[in-house]
């Protein structure tokens, strides 16, 4: 039963280790995305560059309708 006494304190040594070197290792950039450049290359961003024919401001249509209707 002694043992639990040197165990416990090793154990959250050990933790605290751990939780330490991962925050390291995410604050030094250590997970950075290696595969989104890639896919990114792939997607077609074509459709972004069209701007839809309806450019009207929706806010002022739905006012008038408001106003017509009373």
């Amino acid at each position: 039963m002694d043992i639990i006494y040197l165990l416990l304190p090793v154990a959250l040594i050990i933790v605290l280790i751990i939780i330490g070197i991962f925050f390291w290792a995410v604050k030094s950039d250590q997970f950075d995305d290696l595969e989104g450049p890639a896919h990114r290359i792939l997607m077609d961003d074509d459709d972004a560059d069209i701007k839809p024919d309806n450019t009207e401001d929706r806010s002022t249509t739905d006012v008038t309708e408001k106003n017509t209707r009373q």
